[in-house]
């Protein structure tokens, strides 16, 4: 993982392996929360998307398991990615996952059942297939000028990195 220049900062770069270990960390807890409709499951994966969009990895349990544990294990496959992609992807998951625990703490729980169901699909296609949805939605935010391609000269053709492999 790359480094950022603060606490709250987020990583230049991001390992895939551990992007990817964290998406399935996620359709777990997903799953288990659409099965079960315990909020507490719902509540620490709200609390990893906001810590994980705030500071990467550091305050997140799984962002740390992710890049202290799996991804040195499975440093073969490593492929380093910009992060700023990763990170808006981080924060659609933070939006996703708050939303739904405002609605089940309103009583709406079907209702956030199926925000969660989203997210695990989208999570699914990260975690299995290296597709990360929300990174696609910033390239295309980047290419018709909804963000600066100058915010992220790396990942202005981000779509041409994930069909490459």
């Amino acid at each position: 993982m790359g480094k950022s220049g603060s606490i709250f900062g987020f990583p230049e770069t991001v390992n895939e392996v551990a992007a990817r270990t964290v998406a399935g960390g996620v359709v777990l807890m997903a799953v288990g929360f659409c099965a079960t409709g315990n909020r507490l499951l719902l509540g620490l994966l709200c609390y990893g998307f906001l810590a994980r969009v705030t500071s990467g990895p550091k305050f997140s349990p799984l962002g740390r398991f992710a890049t202290k544990i799996i991804a040195p294990r499975m440093s073969r496959f490593s492929r380093i990615v910009p992060g700023k992609p990763k990170r808006f992807a981080q924060g659609i998951g933070a939006v996703f996952t708050s939303a739904a625990l405002i609605l089940a703490g309103l009583g709406f729980l079907q209702a956030s059942v199926v925000l969660i169901a989203i997210l695990a699909f989208f999570a699914s296609m990260e975690a299995v297939l290296a597709f990360c949805v929300g990174c696609q939605l910033f390239a295309l935010l980047m290419k018709v000028g909804v963000l600066n391609s100058d915010y992220c000269r790396e990942c202005a053709d981000i779509s041409l990195h994930s069909l490459s492999r």
